[in-house]
């Protein structure tokens, strides 16, 4: 009799309680992340500018986000992200060409930092600028992204 109480019924017995929950991994990346990661981007490709924020801007709240002309739309049900960049481009540079060359090294870079999948990079050209133009532009050094003027300022000295 006694082996009789011993033995247990398995359909009876609740395993939820042996049974741990999955656990959930949560990931938070800021839109200042992705910014970042374009900025990089845009500093090793010659012939370009990010575009200065305007009045209407100002007034809308896009330039509180960090660098202007950089956005970043994440979804987080499907894993990815939406980037849309403004810039000015150097006359006599070609513009699908340019688009291409940022378009792919953007998704590239973003990809591999943060693992997401880039739905899409859309790339505004707001303004087609000459050097003259950009030189006058403050801190033209800075923002004249991945153009040579350093190098030329330095050499005329």
């Amino acid at each position: 009799m006694a082996d009789s109480k011993l033995k247990v019924d398995k359909n009876k017995v609740d395993t939820k309680e042996f049974q741990l929950p999955e656990t959930l991994f949560i990931r938070d990346i800021e839109n200042k992340v992705f910014q970042s990661i374009v900025l990089q981007c845009l500093s090793q490709i010659d012939g370009i500018t990010l575009t200065e924020g305007n009045f209407i801007d100002d007034l809308l709240g896009r330039s509180s986000e960090g660098i202007k002309g950089i956005y970043a739309e994440q979804n987080d049900k499907n894993q990815s992200i939406n980037i849309r960049v403004e810039v000015n481009i150097m006359y006599g540079i070609n513009i699908p060409d340019k688009a291409e060359e940022i378009q792919s090294k953007i998704a590239e870079e973003i990809t591999k930092m943060t693992g997401l999948h880039v739905s899409s990079v859309h790339v505004v050209f707001k303004n087609v600028i000459t050097e003259e133009q950009a030189k006058s532009i403050p801190n033209a050094s800075s923002q004249l992204i991945g153009s040579n003027l350093e190098e030329e300022e330095s050499n005329e000295f």
